[in-house]
């Protein structure tokens, strides 16, 4: 079976100190299939769309072997849309306008022949609509799931049941504390992991990344990059490429989740460097795999005797 995404697909208008960009590919789905689709194809996407939505997004999906077959077309609606505005510090921005339009109904509909997937990621949405996902499963052995400040602050004890049913959590240090109610990262990785998730990752944006299991405390470096173009999908690349390669690998040990958090800081570092999912369309495996030796050479050194 392939890989099971399900979240956002939308057009997303963005601009920076650096330019704009209007109606682009966006949406967490998206992200998550292009990222992943470089490790491991097929990639089953299940979202929703309008009528509106431009075919030359569709085909670049498909020629990336992602399958659609989960894509919902409504007749007569319009696509979500999202506008936002960067500031010099790309870490800060306003958030213009959100449309949800057709996925203000969003209802999660599993094709029958995807029922069995055993690797699923579940972008960042309602956390009832991701719990309405897992019911469909017959077959789901490694559920990843991505969420926000908004449910964690807003539907705090639906998403405390659904973290019940996941094997990794990935949010950012932000979200940790906030849903933990706890500033220091290391206690309130401990309160999450006692939520349900046995593997946390908590992302520090251009500080990299932590990962949390019963046996290791590991920090990923984040990838020195002199032009940031724009970081919209940089989460949502992170998690493709972390669960892209765990599919690839079919292994899930301490030792591979390390390599895993690595791929995934190498996806986001290419969404980065372009604006809306350019950075993400023409890669190639090889390159991805000259990325990741250049984040192992980033803290690799030897001690001195």
């Amino acid at each position: 079976m392939g890989l099971l995404v399900v979240g956002s697909v939308g057009l997303d208008t963005v601009a920076t100190p650096f330019d704009k960009v209007e109606d682009a590919l966006g949406g967490s789905a998206t992200y998550i299939s292009l990222a992943s689709s470089y490790f491991c194809a097929p990639v089953d996407l299940v979202g929703i769309v309008g009528d509106d939505f431009p075919k030359q997004y569709i085909k670049l999906l498909e020629e990336h072997n992602v399958n659609l077959d989960g894509l919902q077309v409504i007749n007569d609606g319009k696509t979500f849309r999202w506008s936002a505005k960067y500031h010099y510090d790309l870490n800060v921005r306003d958030t213009l306008l959100t449309e949800l339009n057709v996925f203000k109904n969003f209802d999660p509909v599993i094709p029958e022949k995807l029922r069995k997937s055993k690797f699923v990621c579940l972008g960042n949405i309602d956390p009832v609509l991701q719990g309405r996902v897992l019911d469909q499963l017959s077959d789901s052995q490694f559920v990843v799931c991505d969420t926000m400040n908004y449910w964690i602050e807003g539907m705090k004890e639906d998403l405390l049941k659904l973290l019940k049913r996941v094997n990794v959590l990935i949010i950012n240090d932000s979200e940790a504390r906030l849903l933990a109610n706890e500033p220091n990262l290391i206690k309130s990785a401990k309160m999450i992991r006692e939520m349900g998730p046995e593997i946390l990752i908590i992302k520090k944006g251009e500080h990299g990344a932590l990962l949390f299991t019963d046996d290791i405390v590991f920090s990923a470096p984040a990838y020195p990059l002199e032009m940031i173009y724009d970081p919209t999908g940089a989460g949502d690349s992170f998690a493709g490429g972390f669960v892209g390669y765990l599919h690839r690998t079919q292994d899930i040990t301490p030792a591979n989740l390390k390599c895993a958090v690595v791929y995934g800081s190498a996806m986001a570092s290419f969404c980065v460097e372009k604006f809306s999912t350019k950075g993400l369309e023409e890669l190639s495996y090889l390159r991805i795999q000259d990325r990741f030796r250049e984040f192992m050479n980033l803290s690799r050194f030897d001690e001195k005797q």
